[in-house]
């Protein structure tokens, strides 16, 4: 987070402030160690950047102790002590309510069939808004993912507050691939269910803001009477530094990256057995959890979360993508951009970005495991070896400067959030 304040510091000495004065309220998930968490990171930056006065509201995902009691809450507070916000609150649904006939039927009872849609909007309902988030005086509400729009609806209350809504990819599309590692009753819930629930409550939001062109297009043909806008997302910019030794991955534990990785592990692996490939985040619970023979066979493989990723991406000698899962701009790609390091994908862990990776010269874009396991062996020999241009000057970093950086990233979002502010 370092990088990150440093960064949020030059970008306002070098602003006028619009929103100076003004309270800009960021509701997200109470998610943490994800491409989401960095996201809800980056508003937060770019609205101080911009003189706003911010502040946190995180939403727990499940019903609970109130905060901050709880595993949960523990670990969450645990792993988000430096999130840039000026004031934070924590709500979710107590899980007292659990029993009640209204929360079985209306929520646990959808779970069971697989609609994680109509679970998430009802915990969301339940969330009580606390009196002194009430007496906020807030002027922009900046919300993420559909579903904390119902707690979004209760706080704003009968105030004139315009909303932003950041999608972060469509939400059904998620449900029905997570369902697949899942247990649950027939009849199960459908994409098109789903999908109806999320733009439902996408139309109470002012301006839907979306992180990629395949997904502003998908929205905007979904609700062509809502307004959209493209904002990439600015990531916080990982050290472009010398390199080293270290061949790595970078996954949070989501049902997509275990997918891709599964597939890394069980296909491009074996054809580069010399290879010493290092695997960071909390994607090692997942795979456990999942497939725990795959866990243990590549147990020396996984080293778990850090608390300086900067450190690991900046003594890299190459980032692999093994991406052919997932939906939306990922977020670690442009992770893996900004660092300028040398980097093997596959295709796929460039969606949404409107690039051509061929164009990258320190990109190895591989179609398939035989490719990509060729390319390993070839990063593997090439280990410490000098690299030119430096990796501040490489192709990859120029190009998270000019689209994903902080600067640009605040750019945007002032000229998607002024008018609304303004009014």
């Amino acid at each position: 987070m370092e990088s990150a304040v440093r960064a949020e510091t030059s970008v306002a000495s070098s602003a006028t402030a619009p929103f100076a004065g003004k309270t800009v309220a960021v509701v997200h998930a109470a998610w943490h160690s994800c491409g989401s968490y960095q996201v809800n990171v980056s508003q937060m930056i770019a609205y101080r950047a911009l003189g706003a006065r911010v502040i946190s509201i995180a939403l727990m995902d499940a019903p609970g102790p109130l905060p901050p009691r709880g595993a949960r809450w523990r670990a969450y507070l645990a792993a988000t002590d430096d999130l840039p916000a000026d004031k934070r609150y924590f709500c979710g649904a107590d899980w007292r309510l659990v029993p009640t006939p209204g929360f079985l039927g209306e929520a646990w009872w959808p779970l069971i069939h697989g609609d994680q849609a109509v679970f998430l909007v009802e915990l969301a309902k339940r969330a009580a808004v606390p009196p002194e988030l009430q007496a906020e005086t807030i002027d922009l509400i900046h919300a993420n993912h559909y579903f904390t729009l119902p707690f979004v609806s209760k706080l704003r209350g009968a105030r004139n507050i315009s909303v932003i809504l950041e999608t972060q990819d469509i939400q059904a599309r998620q449900y029905v691939l997570r369902n697949k590692g899942g247990f649950f009753l027939p009849p199960y819930a459908t994409y098109e269910d789903m999908l109806q629930i999320e733009l439902e409550w996408m139309k109470t939001a002012d301006l839907c803001v979306h992180l990629n062109e395949a997904e502003r297009a998908d929205f905007a043909t979904l609700l062509p009477k809502a307004r959209h806008r493209l904002v990439y997302p600015a990531v916080a910019p990982v050290p472009a530094g010398p390199g080293g030794n270290r061949i790595i991955i970078v996954a949070s534990d989501n049902y997509a990256n275990y997918v891709s990785l599964r597939w890394f592990l069980q296909e491009v692996l074996p054809l580069a057995p010399q290879a010493d490939v290092e695997i960071y985040g909390n994607i090692d619970g997942g795979v456990k959890s999942r497939d725990k023979a795959l866990y243990e066979t590549h147990r020396r493989c996984f080293k778990g979360r850090v608390d300086d990723i900067g450190a690991v991406y900046a003594d890299s000698a190459c980032v692999l993508l093994p991406t052919i899962e997932g939906h939306g701009l990922s977020i670690k790609a442009v992770e893996a951009l900004a660092s300028g390091a040398p980097i093997i994908a596959t295709p796929q862990a460039f969606r949404g970005m409107k690039i051509d990776p061929r164009t990258l010269s320190n990109v190895a874009l591989v179609e398939d495991a035989q490719g990509f396991a060729a390319a390993l062996r070839d990063a593997d020999a090439r280990r410490g070896a000098r690299e030119a241009p430096p990796r501040a000057a490489s192709d990859t970093r120029r190009l998270y400067d000019e689209v994903f950086s902080f600067s640009a990233y605040t750019r945007a979002l002032h000229e998607a959030a002024a008018p609304l502010v303004s009014s």
